[in-house]
């Protein structure tokens, strides 16, 4: 049997018919098959590999951890210097409200983490999140993700949650006492790139505050650059922010951060109140903390806005209903899902690697590494305009 007859009879599958491209390698913003064809990356591994596939610093950076130790002990429990240096250097880059790291292994992990924590805190049951929204696959992320195809085949989920349109003035007049937070993503990623209005979160925000409920910022997809900021939000801060994807560099890595009168809440009553045994790995943190150091240090950040522009103009096609995006975060809105498909095969067959989104199928994934260039983009453009 071949590699790719081994992977359908023994790796689980998720869907009946997966894109199955087999990897030899992946450097820089390209993707190498077992027979070297290479592809041009549109995708970035769903928002994850920020300055592109392995990093000669990144790769360092976890050979000299090797060489250290990898696993010692559960997360918390003994002084790891991957995780406090790393924790340090977010919390810098980061609002001053948002004072502690709890690092897990993904970010559906920590938006467990942050469900718990916001339930603890407030002693409150509810919880409000948004339509056509995606927070993970675990059975608390699930319940509060926004589609119901999803959800229906695994209920009963988890009871309290309410779901509202983003954007909505009626998510707003729901928050009341009783709810334990609100928990929205900072740019709607898998609707097809929806992008919250300024005014309307502020109004969140002040509902929040004097509901004494728990904001929190889904920024798994929306961070490290990827809108052409560093983080997803603007000067409206979260309660709670979580973190994953581009977190690691690579590595598997999340994290949720608050301050430290909410945070500390899981030390007592119980004791542990939140564990893991591989959250914040110090691999996973030593790479994560070069991959952030590189944003931090170069020009990468700063480039987003222009190329998101080049998207703009290049992307012009009668097919094309509409370009949404936020940065380097790029939906192209076809008339059909199976349209959609189709043009993505033809990309692939042409040596660009793209995808769809899950709340809008008939939309074609455009999150390529910050690192494209603006010969890769044209490049790229030219391969859709023809695909369509």
């Amino acid at each position: 049997m071949n590699t790719r007859q081994l992977f359908q009879q023994y790796v689980a599958q998720t869907s009946p018919e997966p894109i199955g491209l087999e990897i030899a390698s992946a450097s820089g913003n390209y993707l190498y098959d077992v027979t070297g064809k290479k592809y041009l990356d549109m995708i970035g591994g769903i928002s994850v590999c920020n300055i592109g596939h392995t990093h000669p610093e990144v790769v360092q950076a976890i050979k000299a951890q090797l060489e250290k130790y990898m696993h010692v002990m559960v997360y918390g429990e003994l002084v790891q210097s991957p995780q406090v240096q790393y924790a340090k250097l977010l919390v810098e880059n980061l609002p001053s409200q948002l004072q502690s790291v709890y690092f897990t292994n993904s970010g559906a992990e920590a938006i467990e983490g942050a469900i718990k924590l916001s339930r603890r805190y407030t002693g409150r049951p509810g919880i409000i999140s948004c339509n056509n929204s995606y927070h993970g696959s675990t059975t608390g992320a699930l319940s509060i993700i926004g589609d119901e195809y999803w959800r229906n085949a695994f209920r009963p989920l988890m009871p309290g949650v309410r779901h509202y349109d983003y954007n909505s003035e009626e998510l707003i007049n729901a928050v009341d006492e009783d709810t334990a937070c609100v928990i929205i993503e900072t740019v709607q990623a898998e609707a097809g790139v929806i992008v919250a209005g300024d005014i309307w979160m502020q109004q969140l925000r002040d509902k929040c505050t004097a509901t004494a409920t728990l904001l929190i910022y889904d920024d798994v997809q929306g961070g490290f650059g990827r809108t052409g900021k560093l983080w997803g939000f603007d000067t409206v801060v979260p309660d709670v922010l979580i973190l994953g994807k581009a977190l690691g560099g690579g590595m598997p890595l999340g994290a949720f951060v608050a301050n430290n009168a909410i945070m500390n809440t899981l030390t007592h009553k119980p004791v542990l109140g939140h564990i893991t045994t591989f959250g914040g790995h110090p691999v996973s943190c030593a790479a994560g903390m070069a991959a952030f150091n590189i944003l931090l240090k170069g020009k990468l950040i700063k480039s987003v806005s222009s190329k998101e522009k080049l998207f703009h103009s290049y992307l012009q096609h009668p097919a094309i209903k509409a370009v949404r995006s936020k940065g380097l975060l790029i939906a192209i809105e076809l008339a059909t899902a199976e349209y959609a498909k189709a043009v993505i095969m033809r990309c692939l067959d042409k040596g660009l690697f793209t995808d769809w989104f899950l709340f809008a199928p008939y939309c074609i994934r455009i999150a390529p590494p910050l690192t494209i260039s603006e010969a890769e983009i044209r490049s790229a453009c030219e391969i859709i305009l023809a695909a369509l």
